[in-house]
């Protein structure tokens, strides 16, 4: 199996690492190692869905609208404040309107600061007469990346998939959404796809690694797997992990209100710990070739001295992502509520980490992990 490793710098910045070896524990489970491409492990999820609903856009607002009202009673919950989604126990983040207008803003950043969608995809999704190219997104969100990749490739499918229905008044009438619990399983996706596409989704995965060996099913001969994710820790300038204990109640505040979402991630089951893992899995599992891994270091505010293009270039990226987080942390209060932290506690470490992203002075990074590779023939 070939696979390489690459830091991708849209212009010269320092502060992308790129790691030739996979450096996982040899503690971790290798489930996959000694097996055949034909003899994938078998799954234990169910095939079925949270809920039988897909829906497709042929026009503007009516059809989406009528299908949202109609279940957004089932399909939400108010908590601590927040409308959350009401099937899953695992996924505790919001999917309101607050949160959808947060993940929009994330996309355009992270289109500006990482790229749309890996190299080979072109390649991959260009027309030819042997079949209607199709793409799956995992966890859609907003929708803003599968309506993006739904117009530039008018030609093809695209489904989007989460917890809650896609409310876009502008769906592409080559893209669809469906509601689902892909902690359930993916066999009715199974050969569909030419691309598939998860992005920040493992705080709500219970495992990971199967949904990668779920993903390899899904995939058609030559087709591209695409992830993203993140250690759900930030890191000083040094780039090590700032996990502070459970109880730390001092500076820097930024990373130490996500140590305790890390926590709270994994009370409710959520892979916390993916992003460190998902290469490995990808280059073990006998389905994929060609693995990359890629990590990008975007500062949490716009710290950075100097006024040189690249420190201002940067600045302009942490500017946005310190926005992000400040919503992000706006978003996590269920999530660190229901966790068991006391109302006071979570509004003062908000409050603490929002000041310190205003003053963006403490540097503070988070590393955006990616890996993409291709489905053997």
């Amino acid at each position: 199996m070939s696979t390489a490793t690459m830091s991708y710098n849209p212009v010269p910045p320092a502060m992308r690492h790129g790691h030739s070896e996979d450096t996982d524990s040899d503690v971790e489970s290798d489930r996959y190692t000694d097996m055949s491409l034909d003899a994938f492990a078998p799954s234990v999820a169910s095939s079925k869905t949270s809920m039988d609903i897909s829906m497709r856009s042929q026009s503007p607002a009516p059809s989406v609208f009528s299908v949202t009202s109609s279940l957004r009673a089932q399909a939400y919950r108010q908590e601590y404040g927040r409308g959350l989604n009401n099937y899953s126990e695992v996924y505790r983040l919001p999917a309101d309107d607050e949160e959808l207008d947060r993940l929009d803003r994330q996309h355009d950043m992270f289109c500006k600061a990482i790229g749309k969608y890996p190299p080979p995809m072109p390649e991959i999704m260009a027309n030819d007469e042997f079949e209607v190219k199709a793409v799956l997104d995992l966890g859609c969100g907003s929708g803003s990346w599968i309506m993006d990749i739904a117009r530039e490739f008018p030609n093809a499918g695209a489904v989007a998939v989460d917890l809650v229905p896609m409310q876009s008044t502008s769906m592409p009438p080559n893209c669809r959404s469906e509601v689902d619990d892909i902690n359930l399983g993916l066999e009715h996706f199974y050969g569909d796809f030419n691309v598939v596409h998860a992005q920040l989704i493992s705080s709500g995965i219970r495992d990971y690694q199967g949904l990668i060996n779920h993903i390899a099913h899904v995939l058609r001969p030559g087709g591209l797997i695409d992830i993203t994710e993140f250690p759900f820790y930030f890191t000083g300038i040094e780039k090590t992990g700032i996990c502070p204990p459970a109880g730390t109640f001092e500076p820097p505040w930024t990373p130490l209100w996500m140590s305790y979402a890390n926590r709270a991630v994994r009370q409710r089951g959520g892979d916390a710990d993916a992003s460190l893992h998902m290469h490995r899995w990808v280059c073990d599992h006998p389905a994929f070739e060609d693995a990359v891994y890629r990590e990008f270091w975007i500062p949490c505010s716009p710290w950075l001295k100097g006024n040189d293009p690249n420190s201002l270039w940067w600045n302009d990226i942490g500017a946005t992502m310190r926005d992000d987080v400040k919503a992000f942390m706006r978003s996590g209060r269920p999530l660190l509520l229901g966790n068991g932290l006391s109302e006071d506690f979570v509004d003062q470490l908000e409050t603490n980490a929002a000041a310190e992203l205003d003053e963006a002075v403490t540097p503070v990074y988070v590393c955006i992990q990616n890996v993409y590779a291709r489905k053997k023939h």
